[in-house]
């Protein structure tokens, strides 16, 4: 089973994907956790460029082709195998991040965005994919609590205001896929709120 969890910057997906693994090893599952970009080699490379320098100037598409890369190393030497062993595998941010960030609110065509995600993910999608959605008034209340915010964080309120919106249309147009939860109460009370739709779309008692 592949879980994601996404949502636009201060939405609190690293604290569910840590409520929602504890949940799980509870009962006794296998969980493999990674983090998108991120957790292999040259995606950890990729995130730094893409996160972690301001300095840099670069267009949608290049962030697209970046986050893509790192996607793909991420499923070749993480997802599928894990998958393949019988594993949860739970990802910090997906796909669906790119189409929202790049695509819907940075102006990247749909159709170019298809055709890259056509070769770097094939055919290995959620089989449930959180969206933890929130306002962006309490989103920037917490991001503002950070020391520095990442080059995604800084990129403006319009912008964030796109990435909300475009979060939800997407979640809404895939609702076989896509589970769209508030993520404005306190943590524990949205880790309920999550684990009920796993339950759900598991069948799990």
């Amino acid at each position: 089973m592949f879980i994601t969890l996404d949502g636009g910057d201060g939405c609190g997906k690293s604290t569910q994907v840590k409520l929602l693994t504890e949940k799980l090893c509870s009962q006794g599952r296998s969980v493999v956790c990674c983090c998108d970009p991120g957790s292999t080699p040259a995606g950890e490379a990729i995130r730094q460029i893409l996160l972690n320098r301001q300095d840099l100037s670069m267009t949608g598409i290049t962030e697209s082709f970046l986050f893509m890369a790192a996607r793909t190393q991420l499923i070749q030497e993480v997802i599928r195998p894990a998958l393949e062993s019988g594993s949860i595998v739970l990802s910090d941010r997906f796909l669906l991040s790119t189409f929202v960030y790049q695509g819907y609110a940075g102006g990247v065509p749909p159709e170019t965005l298809k055709m890259l995600s056509a070769a770097a993910v094939g055919e290995t999608l959620p089989d449930l994919g959180i969206v933890l959605d929130i306002p962006c008034n309490t989103a920037a209340e917490r991001l503002g609590k950070r020391s520095l915010p990442d080059r995604m964080e800084q990129k403006g309120e319009e912008y964030h205001r796109k990435v909300r919106e475009g979060f939800l249309k997407f979640a809404a147009a895939e609702p076989n896929r896509y589970q769209i939860i508030d993520a404005s109460p306190p943590p524990e009370e949205v880790g309920r709120a999550v684990w009920e739709a796993v339950q759900k779309r598991f069948h799990w008692e």
